[in-house]
């Protein structure tokens, strides 16, 4: 029943994030697609509101959602098996005797089957928000099937090696950061799981993990960034060729 209750509360709080950071993730997206057209994030965000409101920040929630619970279904599911996989390569007979930095790699190698989850959603969720700035309106169902039928399956894969050029360094930092963090509060003659799991306990870890993760986030950030401008070019040329029926 606990864990069924955990459960519950991490997709709850998925969601929350999804909700709170879609204006962020959109006003990046704009940016990145169209650098030209803002003078900065301030404008950006204030031409977007003035001109469409709040749904107009809000382009792409659906599939950004989808994106968030299947990557992190995906993530974690794998975790296991990875851990399980680098303790075989390293020789060892549990997966407790793994160092940080061979958990940081079974958290690295899990992304890569995140990744093909979580490719076709965040494509379908950035085309939706560059297709809005194009005035191209149309649903996520809509999208999905315009990629489908002119692309093909493979069409949803676009970009598939920018975001493991993102996320495979990007976990490798936030499993790492993680497990650093567990080792510090660790204390001699205790292991990991002996660590206690109160409120402050895990948001000092959270805090310490994420002061690790910065600078994966940072270093991979411009993987993403290429693929964006990549996506927006082929768009706008499909664009002047005549609009995508969306």
């Amino acid at each position: 029943m606990l864990n069924a209750e955990i459960y519950l509360l991490a997709k709850g709080g998925g969601v929350a994030c999804v909700v709170s950071g879609q204006p962020f993730d959109t006003i990046k997206v704009k940016m990145q697609t169209f650098p030209t057209m803002y003078r900065g994030f301030f404008d950006c965000s204030v031409r977007t509101y003035r001109q469409q409101g709040l749904p107009g920040l809000y382009q792409g929630t659906t599939p950004a959602l989808l994106a968030n619970v299947a990557e992190n279904a995906v993530l974690f599911a794998c975790y296991g098996f990875c851990q399980q996989l680098v303790r075989q390569l390293f020789g060892l007979s549990s997966v407790l005797e793994l160092s940080d930095l061979q958990s940081a790699l079974a958290g690295s190698f899990s992304s890569v089957f995140s990744s093909m989850v979580l490719c076709p959603a965040e494509l379908v969720k950035c085309r939706m928000q560059a297709l809005h700035e194009m005035k191209v309106t149309g649903s996520t169902w809509a999208t999905v099937k315009n990629i489908f039928q002119s692309e093909g399956l493979l069409g949803f894969f676009q970009g598939l090696t920018s975001t493991w050029l993102r996320e495979v360094p990007g976990y490798f930092f936030f499993f790492g950061g993680y497990e650093v963090s567990r080792s510090f509060f660790t204390q001699a003659g205790q292991c990991k799981e002996d660590l206690g799991s109160g409120c402050f306990h895990n948001e000092v870890v959270t805090n310490i993990d994420t002061a690790l993760t910065t600078p994966g986030v940072v270093l991979c950030y411009g993987a993403m960034s290429f693929r964006q401008v990549t996506e927006a070019e082929t768009l706008y040329a499909d664009w002047t060729r005549g609009s995508p029926r969306y």
